[in-house]
């Protein structure tokens, strides 16, 4: 087991907590020692919830393995059922407890609680958070849902006439990155095409939400790293179909609507009134972005959509795609190669950070992780994934998907490059008459500027050419100071005796316009 400063995902207990913590009336009894009560922590000052997760901890201590560990986690839950009296129990334990063995499920099922209690076998040492949450969803489902299902080969009723379509909406997650934002839009999509949410789970939903998930005609998946088992089961056992275009960006939108339309049989037009983000990309201020080398890595999703929109939406230049999600590496790989690359699984950052170090890109797509290292690159970044801080919860609507989602990626990834040009050209032009630090503000004018300087001393004339090699290197610079740079680049060929300017010129004097 690898120690490392910083986790892409925790254990899969964790994916259980997020689980629990999303729904109503469900309550996790956790087998743990007193330290791993941390993880409350992350959904109480990372996702700033006004609650406590619903999860009571054995904390059992070193002076209690000697003692009976069985015992105490028995009263625990059943602690935990007189105080809270959920509508159902998850019980397991954490990487550490799991060692001992104790076996959670059977002992709360011996304590004959008047509930559905469901057994939760996460194996630590070989799974990670994500396929814990996913896991615990699927467990959940199916101890609510099964009781209502009816053979597979019963034909699912027709609707009836005049009702609208119903869906589902599933895998948002407490700590999922802009789930409770994704959750509106799309909601606010499907309705704009005729269709209503019946369930969204786990987020908001209750054991009895869950039992009522099979009378929805249809399954819309918005993480599969989250939904894909339980949508799969509901397939299987209701006859369910479940859409697979994750709505991220302009295109996916597009096409997620149109798979939506064929599962559910409307065909009611939708208006894109909302979609800034094409005309924003073929605007003048967007046409520098083109080719811009974008380093892409994230869990399997939300890497996926990043690449299409960087690459088909704002015209960069993909050098690298990546994710943590092992159970998704398939995808990621296969995406890469469309693009050329060997895509990078792994979940060292690293690897990741060494990744980033060789490539040199313009603009890192990523996690907190990777917003770090940019840092300390110094490259434009955006985060696009979980694992997130605390300001990747805001308090205002922030979604990732639909129209609106698009238009928030739109302005999160080009700001980063748009300040990194100001702060670029900021240096560039340090020295310069109108632009010094010295220089008044040129509304106000020059009345309260005081003496003004006298110019620096005219170097003597020479001649001064342009290799082809630095005029064409020069013509990559943005057409609005391009007349600047030339005149700066000049000065300095002037005041350094060189005649001929070449592309080393060009640099020095980049260099010398930015100490």
């Amino acid at each position: 087991m690898q120690l490392t400063v910083w986790t892409y995902e925790g254990p899969p207990h964790v994916g259980a907590m997020r689980i629990a913590t999303a729904m109503k009336g469900v309550h996790y009894v956790l087998h743990a020692p007193q330290g791993d009560t941390y993880a409350d922590l992350l959904f109480t000052m990372i996702e700033r919830r006004d609650r406590r997760p619903p999860v009571t901890y054995t904390t059992f201590q070193a002076r209690d393995l000697g003692s009976d560990t069985a015992e105490l986690f028995k009263t625990a839950a059943r602690e935990a059922y007189e105080r809270f009296r959920p509508d159902a129990m998850l019980v397991g334990a954490s990487c550490t407890a799991e060692l001992l063995q104790d076996d959670p499920g059977g002992l709360a099922r011996a304590l004959g609680l008047p509930i559905p209690v469901i057994p939760l076998e996460l194996p630590a040492y070989q799974k990670k958070e994500n396929w814990g949450a996913a896991e615990t969803f699927y467990r959940v489902v199916r101890a609510c849902a099964a009781p209502h299902a009816q053979s597979p080969a019963v034909q699912r009723p027709r609707r009836a006439d005049g009702l609208r379509p119903r869906c589902n909406l599933l895998g948002p997650t407490a700590l999922g990155f802009r789930h409770r934002d994704d959750v509106v839009e799309v909601t606010k999509l499907l309705d704009e095409l005729g269709i209503d949410v019946h369930v969204t789970a786990p987020l908001g939903a209750s054991p009895a939400d869950l039992a009522r998930l099979g009378d929805a005609d249809f399954n819309v998946v918005l993480y599969p790293e989250i939904a894909l088992p339980a949508a799969k089961w509901l397939e299987r056992t209701f006859n369910q179909p479940y859409v697979k275009t994750i709505p991220i960006g302009v295109t996916a939108t597009r096409a997620f609507i149109a798979e939506v339309a064929k599962v559910s049989g409307v065909s009611q037009p939708i208006a894109e009134t909302d979609s800034r983000l094409p005309w924003y990309s073929r605007s003048v201020d967007s046409t520098y972005l083109t080719g811009k080398r974008a380093f892409i890595f994230g869990d399997a999703s939300h890497a996926l959509a990043a690449a299409r929109i960087a690459s088909e939406e704002l015209g960069f230049s993909i050098v690298g795609l990546g994710t943590y999600s092992r159970e998704f590496a398939r995808e990621v790989r296969e995406a890469a190669a469309g693009y050329g690359l060997e895509a990078l699984i792994t979940d060292d950052y690293l690897e990741v950070e060494a990744q980033v170090t060789a490539l040199q890109p313009e603009i890192v797509l990523g996690t907190q992780m990777e917003r770090h290292i940019a840092k300390r690159l110094g490259i434009p970044s955006a985060v696009i994934s979980a694992p997130v801080h605390v300001q990747d919860f805001p308090a205002r609507y922030s979604p990732q998907m639909g129209f609106e989602g698009a238009n928030v990626i739109f302005d999160s990834w080009v700001h980063p490059l748009m300040m990194g040009l100001e702060e670029h050209l900021l240096g560039m032009f340090r020295e310069d008459f109108e632009f010094h630090d010295g220089a008044a503000p040129s509304h106000l004018g020059h009345h309260d500027a005081g003496p003004a300087e006298a110019p620096p001393p005219a170097p003597a004339p020479i001649s001064i050419g342009w290799a082809p090699e630095a005029e064409k290197e020069l013509g990559k610079i943005p057409f609005f100071v391009r007349g600047k740079a030339r005149r700066n680049t000049e000065r300095f060929a002037a005041e350094s005796g060189v005649a001929t300017i070449t592309l080393e010129t060009l640099y020095d004097a980049k260099a010398h316009f930015s100490r």
